[in-house]
């Protein structure tokens, strides 16, 4: 059989096939949807940490800084990730996306962002400069989160098979990692459900900034601040 043809047959049964959706009380892992029309409903906030300036520190250091930076980023990303309770779901070259179901979902996505922050400016750019006391490079981020009912299913062919994540949270998320000059950016939608803890410091500073977030029309707020690890 042609491949054509055998696309063409397949995308065929995707567009006519019934869907089996039904709600989810944690993030599934692949094996838990089939590749046919098959979907799990869930509320989660999504989490995107995106390394910044990546294409430049490829470009201007030895592949091996620079795979040691991507793999001290993500690292301490994913282990902070895991201890607030969120569910890594993916690594795209340089950034990491995680999900955050149940309750205090919010708090936990929040302080996992201020704590990637923390990691970065007490972990990782004090040691790079302890190993490489020459170096001019400093590692810089973003953190996007959003929130909204997701829909997942399993994509791909057999042996090569992924989930994917329907939904403006998981967009949205991602496009927050490219606002200028702040660390973490949440939408209204998280910072409305966050405690009075996850919003002011301990003298009764906010930590958060509200902006209008004219591509997408949202109500943003933007960070700077870090949680302890």
């Amino acid at each position: 059989m042609a491949i054509k043809q055998e696309l063409s047959e397949r995308v065929a049964t995707i567009l006519r096939e019934r869907w089996n959706v039904r709600d989810g009380n944690k993030v599934p892992e692949a094996q838990d949807l089939s590749l046919g029309n098959d979907a799990v409903k869930l509320d989660g906030v999504v989490l995107y940490a995106d390394l910044d300036a990546s294409t430049d520190l490829v470009d201007r250091f030895r592949p091996e800084f620079a795979a040691e930076v991507y793999k001290s980023f993500l690292h301490c990303s994913a282990r902070i990730i895991k201890d607030e309770s969120g569910e890594v779901t993916a690594y795209d070259g340089d950034r990491v996306m995680a999900i955050f179901i149940g309750s205090d979902s919010c708090d936990r996505a929040a302080r996992s962002a201020l704590k990637i922050n923390n990691a970065r400016i007490e972990v990782i750019n004090p040691a790079l400069k302890r190993q490489y006391p020459d170096t001019t490079y400093q590692l810089s981020h973003v953190v996007g989160l959003d929130k909204c009912n997701l829909f997942v299913a399993r994509t791909g062919v057999r042996g090569a098979n992924d989930l994917v994540w329907v939904g403006k949270a998981a967009n949205h998320a991602a496009k927050l990692c490219i606002l200028p000059d702040y660390q973490t950016w949440i939408t209204a939608e998280v910072f409305n459900e966050l405690s009075a803890a996850c919003r002011t410091g301990a003298d009764g500073t906010s930590m958060w900034e509200q902006r209008h977030w004219t591509n997408m029309n949202r109500i943003v707020y933007r960070s700077n601040w870090m949680w302890q690890c």
